[in-house]
Parts: structure tokens; C-alpha cells; sequence
């Protein structure tokens, strides 16, 4: 009878803590926004807290440049980083007309391999950075299987999602830490809870991403410096041009402009946010299910986005 009493407690504790972990995440955010309106001494702005300088990478388009947008609001001065010139100078001047703070424009292209972070850490060598936001990210063009998809856009995938993430973070943690501030936002991917088929080393890279950022949290939060994992869902973003339904948004895939608005209000306030309130209701419900079934879902769902892309394809060669 002991027995039977003490692993029906162990396996009560066993669900109850699945449970209160799969829920965190939509609990912290909305911790995350209630926190200033009962505990409004708490709020202190992100400059004050980590510094006045903020850099982005992929800061061109989609969630970068709407988290550089969102920044800049704040009244940090921002670095962009991205590998498209023009467009970085158009953004660093939409950003200073409409917010009055200082920018600088960094091209790279995180494809190129090793040599590229040589030229970003000499750019940033005098700026005390008090925000690095790693979002610089490679998709599919659309979902594929693997035996068919190009060696380069593995490599190009691995190098820019798995070497951007790392080599920016160890670039800049040594001054946070000697400062004894700052924060790191790694942008990850819901696609990180499961393996994902049709997108397999996407998925891959960002289960990557997600590790790291815990592992480095653990390192960094003893010497005042913030790591946030940050794991959005679906968004109607050109990464997902794939699909015009995922374009087209709604309440369950919003645009990057609200989806950075919603994003931001929680740094500094959480260390593991979907960015997103129904974000984080979705990522409870993947979290709950077994991981035979997410498999099979993802696998559903993204031969359905492939089919859609080329009966598009083939419609638009005709």
C-alpha cells in the first residue's frame, strides 16, 4: 500500500510540474504586463537598465527591424546589422527622423562564415552595447525534404542560424559582463519543441538556439546580465512567403510590427517568452501533446505549405 501511495505522489508531482512548465510561458507574459500596473516602482526604463546603445541583427525587415523600431521608441540608440546597404541606411533614417536617437549601420552578411565577425566586433568596438537582439535568421524558400534541398542552403542555414546566434553572443557578453549589465535576446522558433520533416534543419538549428540561450542564462545571471529565449510562432513575415494564408495573419499570426510591440514589453521582465499572448497559449498546447503527434502535425501541416507553394508556382509559370 506504500508503494502505491508513494509513486501515485511522485506521478502527481511528475504531471503537476509538466504542467506548471508548459504554462509558464503564457504566465510569464502576462506577468509581464501586469506587473507595472500593480507594481509600478518595478518599472525602470531598458536604457536606464542596460545601457544606451541596443544593436539588431537582421535589422532590415520583419521582427528585427520592427524590434529596432520598438527600441528606438525607448530611447536607445541603435545599431543595425544586416548585409543590404541601401536598406540600412533607409531604416537608420526612418529610425532618427521619427525618434531622435543616434544610429549606426553595420553591413554584414552572416553567410560569409568567420571572417564577417571580425568586421562587426571592430565596428562595435566603442560602442558600450547595453542590448544585443540575435534575430538574423535563414528559412526554406519553402518546406522541402531534405534529400532535395541544396547543400549551400544547409550550410547557409547552419552558418547564419547556429553561427550568427553563437559568435555574436561571445562577441558581446565579455563588456556585459565586465559592466555588470546588458542583455541578450536570442530569437528562436516554436519549430525548436519538436523535429520538424520538410523542415528539418531549421528546426534543428533553432532546438540549437534554445539550448545555448539556457546554457548561457545560467552562466551570465549571477554577473547581472539578462538572457531571454524568445520563441514566436507562426508570423506574417517574408520568411514565411511560402504560404499566403500565412501572410494574410490574424489574431493566431500577427504582423511583425504587433508581434515586436508585444515582444519587447516583456525584456527585462521574463527569461523565456513566446512574445505573444496566443503565441503562448499555442506553445502550451504543443508542449501538453506527445511528441509522436507534434511530429505528425508538423509533417500535415508543412506538406500542405509545400503543396500550396507549388500549385502557386506552376499557376504563376503558366
Amino acid at each position: 500500500m506504500f508503494f502505491v501511495i508513494f509513486f501515485a505522489v511522485i506521478g502527481a508531482l511528475f504531471v503537476a510540474c509538466f504542467i506548471i512548465e508548459a504554462l509558464w510561458s503564457p504566465l510569464q507574459l502576462l506577468l509581464s504586463y501586469l506587473t507595472p500596473y500593480f507594481l509600478p516602482m518595478e518599472e525602470q526604463s531598458l536604457k536606464k537598465k542596460y545601457g544606451s546603445w541596443a544593436a539588431i541583427t537582421g535589422s532590415t525587415d520583419g521582427i528585427g527591424k520592427e524590434y529596432a523600431m520598438e527600441l528606438a521608441q525607448r530611447g536607445l540608440n541603435i545599431v543595425l546589422i544586416s548585409r543590404n546597404e541601401e536598406k540600412l541606411n533607409n531604416v537608420a533614417r526612418e529610425i532618427e527622423k521619427q525618434y531622435s536617437v543616434k544610429t549606426k549601420i553595420i553591413v554584414a552578411d552572416f553567410s560569409a562564415g568567420f571572417e564577417v565577425y571580425r568586421h562587426i566586433e571592430e565596428q562595435l568596438k566603442d560602442i558600450p552595447l547595453g542590448i544585443l537582439v540575435n534575430n538574423v535568421g535563414v528559412q526554406y524558400e519553402y518546406p522541402t525534404w531534405l534529400s532535395e534541398l541544396p547543400q549551400t542552403k544547409v550550410w547557409e542555414i547552419i552558418n547564419v542560424n547556429v553561427g550568427a546566434v553563437t559568435s555574436m553572443t561571445r562577441m558581446v557578453l565579455p563588456g556585459m559582463l565586465e559592466r555588470g549589465r546588458g542583455a541578450i535576446v536570442n530569437i528562436s522558433s516554436g519549430s525548436e519543441l519538436q523535429p520538424l520533416p520538410l523542415m528539418a534543419v531549421y528546426a534543428a538549428s533553432k532546438a540549437y538556439v534554445r539550448s545555448l540561450t539556457l546554457a548561457v542564462r545560467e552562466e551570465a545571471a549571477a554577473n547581472g546580465v539578462h538572457v531571454q529565449h524568445v520563441s514566436p510562432l507562426f508570423l506574417a513575415t517574408k520568411m514565411n512567403a511560402f504560404s499566403s494564408r500565412l501572410l494574410g495573419g490574424g489574431a493566431l499570426v500577427p504582423d511583425a510590427r504587433t508581434y515586436a510591440r508585444h515582444a519587447v514589453a516583456t525584456l527585462g521582465r521574463v527569461r523565456h517568452t513566446t512574445g505573444y499572448w496566443l503565441h503562448g497559449l499555442q506553445y502550451f498546447a504543443i508542449k501538453t501533446s506527445p511528441e509522436w503527434m507534434r511530429i505528425k502535425i508538423g509533417m500535415h501541416l508543412n506538406k500542405s505549405f509545400r503543396n500550396e507553394y507549388l500549385q502557386n508556382s506552376r499557376a504563376e509559370a503558366r
